[in-house]
C-alpha cells in the first residue's frame, strides 16, 4: 500500500512541476499546495482537495492546465479523480465523497436537491418554455429585438469597452476571454440594447447557432412553472440546448436561492461546453447582495464592463442618430447642442425628449427650433439640477464670461482663462458626484491636486472679492434654475 501511495505522490509531483511553471507562485501556494495525492489505479490519479469550493475553483480556473499535466505524465488515457472530505452534521465523523471530473455538474450540491444531467437527454424531446403546451416541435426563437442592433448603438468613451467586447463575442461566441460578459450600469444607459445587439450580430455571423435572450423575471417564472410541474430537469435541459444565452436584469434573482441554484448549474454547463453567456445588471458583481457567493464569483470569471453616462460628444451623436432614424435630416445645430447640454442623465431620457419634440412639431405643424425644444424640455426633464453634467456646467460658466468652451482645455495660464477654468471645477465639485480626479480629467487632464487648489482659490475669492462673488452667485442661480 505504501508503494502505491509513493507512486501516486511521485506522479502528482510531476504534475505539480508542470503546473508550477505555468501559474503565479501565489496561485500555486493557494490552490495546489493543500492538495494531497492519495491513490493511483492504472491511468487514474486520485487527489484529495480540502472542500467542494476548492474543487469548483480548480475545475473552473485551472482545468485546461490540469488536463495538460495529467495527459503529459500519465499519457493520453490519463484521468483525474477527486476525493472531498465531508463530515456528518449529526456525529461529526468524517468521510469522503469521490468526484470524477465528468460529473462536476451533477454532484455539486450533495446536501441539497441535486440536478442530475444525463448526456443522452438531448436525444429526446425537451419542452420549450417559450411556446404553449402541446406544441411538439422544438422551435427556439431568439426573442431578440431587431431594432436594437450595433448599427444604432452609438459608441463613445462611456461604452467603448463593453461594445468592443460584445462585438468580439459575436465574432467568436464562447471562445473569447469574455465569458461571461457581465454588463452593468444604471437605468437607461443601453444595457439591454447592447445585449440584443450582441445576440443579433452572433445570429448574423453564425446562423446555425441557437441564441436566446431572456429577462431574468421570465426565467424565474419559467422555473416556478417547472417546479410546480416537477419538470425542473426538462427546464435545465432546454437551456442546455442553447449555444448563446443572454440573460437581462440578473438582479431579479436576488434572494431567490432555488432559482440561483438552477442558474448556477446552467452556468457551469455553459462554461465547460464553451457556450457563451451574456449577463446584464444594474450593479457590478462586487456591489450585488442577496446572491450566493459561488455564483457571484462566477460572474467575475470573464469580463465585467460598465456603461457610463454619455458625455456631451456622445449625446450629440445619439441625438443626431435618433433624429435621422425618425426622418429628420435637416435641423438647426443649435437645437442639437441645446438638447445635448440640457439632457444629461441617460439615453432613455434623450429618446423620450426627442419623441415629445417630434410629436409637438408634427401635431401642431411647428418647425423644430430652440424655443420649441425649450418648451418641451421644461416639461419633460425632471430633477436636472440634481443630475447635472460637467459639460453643462462648463457651458454655463463659459457663456456667462463670454468665452469659448475649448479654451478651458488649453494650457493657457492667462488670468481670465484660469479663473473660468477654476470656476468650472468649483461648480463641478458642488453639483456633481464626480471625484476630483474625474473633474480634472474633464477640465484639460488636470490632476486631483489642481482641482482641489482651484476650489480653494474660488472659495477665497468669494470671501474677499465682491465682484467675483456676485458673478459666481449669478452663475449659481443659472445652474439651480436649469
Amino acid at each position: 500500500m505504501d508503494g502505491k501511495v509513493n507512486d501516486c505522490q511521485i506522479i502528482w509531483n510531476q504534475c505539480l512541476k508542470i503546473i508550477k511553471e505555468n501559474i503565479s507562485a501565489q496561485s500555486y501556494e493557494t490552490w495546489f499546495t493543500p492538495i494531497k495525492a492519495i491513490g493511483l489505479s492504472k491511468h487514474v490519479l486520485t487527489i484529495e482537495v480540502p472542500s467542494m469550493f476548492y474543487h469548483e475553483f480548480i475545475e473552473g480556473n485551472f482545468w485546461e492546465l490540469l488536463k495538460t499535466a495529467i495527459k503529459k505524465v500519465l499519457g493520453a488515457n490519463g484521468k483525474l479523480e477527486y476525493k472531498i472530505p465531508i463530515s456528518s452534521s449529526d456525529s461529526g465523523e468524517k468521510s469522503s465523497v469521490t468526484l470524477p471530473t465528468s460529473t462536476i455538474n451533477a454532484v455539486e450540491s450533495q446536501t441539497k436537491n441535486p440536478i442530475f444531467i444525463e448526456e443522452d437527454q438531448e436525444l429526446r424531446q425537451i419542452p420549450n418554455p417559450f411556446v404553449l403546451p402541446g406544441i411538439k416541435k422544438l422551435n427556439i426563437k431568439s426573442q431578440l429585438n431587431k431594432n436594437l442592433n450595433f448599427d444604432n448603438f452609438i459608441e463613445g468613451d462611456c461604452n467603448r469597452l463593453a461594445r468592443a467586447a460584445g462585438y468580439a463575442i459575436a465574432k467568436n461566441p464562447g471562445k473569447t476571454a469574455f465569458n461571461p460578459l457581465f454588463i452593468y450600469s444604471s437605468v437607461g444607459l443601453g444595457k439591454t440594447h447592447l445585449a440584443h445587439a450582441i445576440g443579433l450580430e452572433t445570429k448574423k455571423n453564425f446562423p446555425e447557432l441557437t441564441v436566446l435572450y431572456v429577462n431574468a423575471e421570465t426565467f424565474i417564472q419559467q422555473y416556478i412553472e417547472a417546479a410546480r410541474g416537477n419538470n425542473i430537469n426538462d427546464f435545465v435541459h432546454f437551456y442546455h440546448l442553447l449555444d448563446v444565452l443572454i440573460i437581462d436584469d440578473i438582479e431579479f434573482l436576488v434572494s431567490k436561492p432555488k432559482t440561483q441554484e438552477v442558474f448556477f448549474h446552467i452556468f457551469n454547463f455553459y462554461h465547460q461546453k464553451n457556450k457563451q453567456l451574456v449577463i446584464t445588471s444594474d450593479k457590478s458583481p462586487s456591489e450585488m447582495t442577496g446572491f450566493e457567493q459561488r455564483l457571484l464569483s462566477r460572474f467575475k470569471w470573464g469580463l465585467s464592463a460598465d456603461l457610463q453616462v454619455p458625455d456631451k460628444e456622445t449625446r450629440i451623436k445619439i441625438i443626431r442618430s435618433k433624429l435621422y432614424n425618425n426622418g429628420i435630416q435637416d435641423i438647426d445645430e443649435e437645437v442639437i447642442e441645446y438638447l445635448a447640454y440640457r439632457i444629461v442623465t441617460n439615453v432613455r431620457e434623450i429618446e423620450g425628449a426627442i419623441i415629445s419634440i417630434l410629436a409637438q412639431s408634427s401635431l401642431n405643424k411647428k418647425q423644430i427650433t430652440v424655443e420649441l425644444a425649450k418648451q418641451m424640455i421644461d416639461k419633460f426633464v425632471q430633477n436636472t439640477a440634481h443630475e447635472m453634467s460637467i459639460d453643462y456646467i462648463q457651458k454655463v460658466v463659459c457663456d456667462y464670461y463670454n468665452m469659448p468652451v475649448n479654451l478651458l482645455f488649453s494650457k493657457s495660464r492667462k488670468r481670465d482663462i484660469v479663473h473660468v477654468r477654476h470656476s468650472s471645477m468649483y461648480f463641478a465639485k458642488k453639483y456633481t458626484d464626480m471625484s476630483l480626479s474625474q473633474i480634472g480629467a474633464k477640465c484639460g487632464d488636470k490632476d486631483h491636486a489642481t482641482v482641489l487648489h482651484a476650489c480653494r482659490s474660488i472659495e477665497n475669492l468669494i470671501a474677499t472679492d465682491k465682484k467675483i462673488k456676485e458673478d459666481l452667485n449669478n452663475i449659481d442661480k443659472i445652474l439651480k434654475n436649469s
